[in-house]
């Protein structure tokens, strides 16, 4: 798939078996359409990993960078619903990065899906970021796959703990995020084994501590389907 915007909010987090059922309702029901509903908003999307029986990854994807602070997100995430406010303490382990979409490639939406979080080397920022725009081009023609990209995180300066936040606890954060979409998960992983190993990712200036996450699509929404949900 092909990122729909300059922005994105890359989440991860777990839910505990007895909260599941519950959390798929209102995350489908109630919140992605809040969500989506806020100006600027693209798609998100909702993926269960295939490794970790309680692990998300949620995808949602901006306009422009500006839509991170702008009066309509911020309003939402100061006044939770109260599901919203029930259901927040059962975000565990959260890790929540406000990204610039540095590179994007492919298109459609996929099924299968492989998070990478690394950081640079210090003084190697520049020579990784051009090595992974390059190498994720190609990638996103593979056999297997459709999409690559490239986040960068950059939390807004006026960021401060919303209600939402301050419910769960306090988040941590990625620093850059590589997302492998497809629709033959092997093909994913093989990728992520080999060309985007922690070797080869070291080789082109990433240190050697990446956070590799396997998903499958469990849901999606654009504006355009709120009014039917």
């Amino acid at each position: 798939m092909s990122l729909l915007g300059q922005a994105a909010v890359a989440m991860w987090w777990s839910v505990r078996p007895g909260q599941r059922a519950e959390f798929g309702d209102w995350h489908s029901h109630e919140h992605f359409p809040e969500r989506m509903s806020i100006p600027g908003f693209r798609r998100g999307s909702r993926w269960t990993s295939t490794t970790d029986t309680e692990g998300f990854f949620v995808l949602y994807e901006l306009e422009r960078y500006e839509v991170l602070t702008s009066k309509g997100y911020l309003d939402r995430l100061n006044a939770p619903t109260p599901w919203s406010t029930k259901m927040m303490p059962h975000h565990l382990g959260m890790v929540r990065s406000q990204c610039r979409v540095a590179a994007s490639f492919g298109g459609g939406v996929a099924t299968s899906l492989a998070t990478i979080r690394l950081s640079p080397e210090a003084g190697r920022e520049a020579e990784l970021q051009a090595h992974l725009s390059e190498a994720l081009g190609t990638l996103a023609q593979m056999p297997g796959l459709t999409g690559a990209h490239l986040l960068l995180t950059d939390t807004p300066r006026t960021s401060s703990p919303t209600t939402e936040q301050q419910i769960r606890g306090k988040d941590g954060a990625a620093d850059w995020i590589m997302l492998l979409s497809g629709y033959d998960a092997d093909a994913i992983e093989q990728v992520a084994a080999d060309r985007l190993s922690p070797a080869a990712l070291g080789t082109l200036g990433a240190r050697d501590d990446p956070t590799i996450g396997r998903y499958r699509l469990a849901f999606t929404m654009t504006p355009q389907d709120v009014a039917t949900i």
